[in-house]
């Protein structure tokens, strides 16, 4: 997959070229030189938005010694570990989405998790050939997938790195010995009714004096975590994937019950992926994010369905623009579901479902009233796929760092369900990406599922990290969320109000939820108007309560020159911006 951030007028222009806008829609795999290097319009300025004060901090602290945004993302991910270990941390994976301000350029860093060498495709079916229960699967060794956070964050902070690594780390490693009050938020977890809650591991993390699990404003600390920060400090990536740490994440995850087979081997052999991203125009901006195994195609395919209706001329309260973005989501949905995987392993009709023929089509399915769930569409390159079976529950962290230079990172990481898979080594918790596969791998008539199981393989994620730019190729916007498979209606939730209805980032974060997938209307059905529900219903949808109380969006937008930052009301988080030191 190659870049596609072609020229296009500037964001807020009236007019643009009609003729070059349809040649990036017909060819958004196509290849451009970058232009000579320039300051991005908002150098002076660094920020950070995260979903928690503590790592809000940790960020602008590195920045405003003069570190890159990099730099700040790691440390940005070293609190979050800490601080929100039921979304992400470094036993997970993350997508980084990252803009070079002088070469206007942007990339990928793929750091999502990989199956160990020892994984099989029926690794998540019973005895008797069914799907194991989600609830079994995500508890055991098998759940576990070979972390990718700290070696992406590692090369890319030594490929944009300006502070040494071993002093990224100093926030992080004082809470965790010093300890933090534990948030309304966690506690809520806390107080759940998870599977993980009835892990060992969680119980005895959390435990609180007396009996029971912690509540809001009881102090936790994290000693054993902060002696695995000094050593990732001084050590370097090898602190988790070889050495004294590696083995025992080796040994946690090939304990019972259903035992996994990662190896030490798997550890070491790990290595992130940088690529191309994909990038397709949205009215007078380009929008870049992630390529497969993510799904920052799904998100380019929602918008650019929404682009050929008239949403842009309507509002939140209008129940005849909720209806287009439902709409529009169950289309994609069905796209995305059925053909992207791990592009290592399946033919992922990127390009195809990006055409602006096949754009069309889709989008005059759109009718009047909702009907039946809608089958997947019949791109160009399609593969013959099965229907997906993923289980893929919400969790995960977003945030966004840009630093005096101009450049930005915007990232989605995670450890996938509510403190992964519970099990925890050295203060932090292990990931169960593994149960982002399917768990059906193939059809009944034997046709492979495109993210079933395999050795080596990457799941597909719902991460998708945005960069917006401008039509000179400079920085306007980032955005992205946690969620699960929700991640993409919330994030273009999101990316319809702050860029159709000019809605301040703040308020844009803050619309209700809706997620639209098959014959599913889930989100925040309180939180719309009666008016909104009425007109939704007349057109045959019924919002119902569901996923879409745990988004995590943040985001940052260039209006006017001025930066405009938010975070989810939903979390805890904190938008910082200040001029640059």
């Amino acid at each position: 997959m190659t870049d596609t951030t072609n020229a296009i007028p500037r964001f807020g222009a009236l007019l643009f070229g009609a003729a070059l806008l349809l040649g990036a829609c017909a060819a958004p795999q196509r290849a451009v030189a970058p232009p000579a290097a320039a300051t991005a319009p908002h150098a002076a300025q660094i920020f950070v938005v995260a979903a928690n004060p503590l790592a809000t901090d940790a960020g602008m602290a590195v920045l405003r010694r003069g570190g890159s945004a990099a730099d700040a993302a790691v440390a940005v991910q070293a609190m979050l570990s800490l601080v929100e270990p039921q979304s992400s941390g470094v036993g997970g994976g993350a997508f980084l989405t990252y803009y070079d301000a002088a070469a206007r350029q942007v990339r990928v860093y793929d750091g999502r998790e990989t199956a160990p060498a020892g994984a099989t495709p029926d690794m998540f079916l019973d005895d008797n050939g069914q799907p194991l229960p989600f609830a079994q699967a995500v508890l055991s060794g098998r759940a576990t997938g070979v972390p990718g956070a700290v070696k992406m964050l590692a090369l890319v902070q030594a490929e944009h790195g300006r502070l040494p690594w071993n002093t990224l780390f100093g926030d992080a490693r004082r809470t965790a010995r010093d300890g933090f009050v534990v948030s309304p938020r966690l506690a809520r977890f806390l107080g759940g009714n998870y599977a993980e809650l009835s892990a060992p591991d969680v119980r005895a993390y959390f435990a609180r004096p007396g009996g029971g699990l912690l509540r809001a404003g009881d102090r936790l600390r994290n000693p054993a975590y902060a002696a695995f920060l000094a050593r990732l400090a001084d050590e370097g990536p090898d602190a988790l994937y070889t050495g004294a740490t590696a083995r025992r994440i080796v040994a946690r995850i090939t304990q019972g019950p259903l035992a996994g087979t990662m190896t030490l081997a798997d550890l070491a052999a790990y290595r992130p992926v940088v690529r191309e991203p994909v990038c397709a125009p949205y009215r007078v901006l380009l929008v870049c994010a992630p390529p497969p195994p993510a799904s920052g195609v799904g998100l380019l395919e929602l918008l650019g369905l929404l682009e050929r209706t008239d949403i842009a001329t309507r509002e939140p309260e209008d129940p005849q623009a909720w209806f287009l973005f439902a709409e529009a989501s169950r289309l994609m949905y069905a796209d995305r579901d059925r053909y992207v995987g791990d592009p290592a392993f399946v033919d992922v009709p990127v390009a195809g479902l990006l055409a602006a023929d096949y754009l069309a089509k889709r989008a005059q399915l759109i009718g009047t009233r909702a009907g039946p769930a809608p089958a997947p569409g019949n791109p160009d390159g399609a593969p013959a796929a099965a229907a997906d079976r993923t289980l893929e529950p919400t969790g995960t962290s977003h945030f966004v760092v840009g630093d005096a230079r101009g450049n930005v990172v915007s990232i989605t990481t995670t450890v996938e369900s509510i403190f992964g898979s519970g099990r925890m080594v050295d203060g932090f918790f292990l990931n169960n990406q593994m149960t982002d596969f399917s768990f059906s791998p193939r059809d009944a008539a034997g046709r492979p599922a495109a993210n079933a199981v395999a050795a080596g393989k990457r799941p597909r994620s719902s991460m998708t990290p945005l960069v917006l730019l401008d039509g000179g190729r400079r920085f306007v916007g980032a955005l992205g969320s946690a969620g699960g498979n929700a991640i993409l209606a919330y994030v273009g939730k999101a990316a319809i109000a702050a860029i159709d209805w000019k809605l301040p980032m703040q308020e844009a974060l803050g619309l209700p939820n809706l997620i639209a997938k098959g014959d599913n209307y889930q989100g925040e059905a309180s939180r719309f108007s009666p008016a909104v529900r009425d007109g939704l219903a007349a057109r045959g949808i019924v919002v119902r309560p569901g996923q879409g109380e745990d988004s995590g969006l943040h985001g940052i937008i260039l209006r006017d020159g001025r930066l405009d930052g938010g975070y989810d009301p939903r979390r805890e988080g904190k938008v910082a911006i200040e001029p640059a030191p």
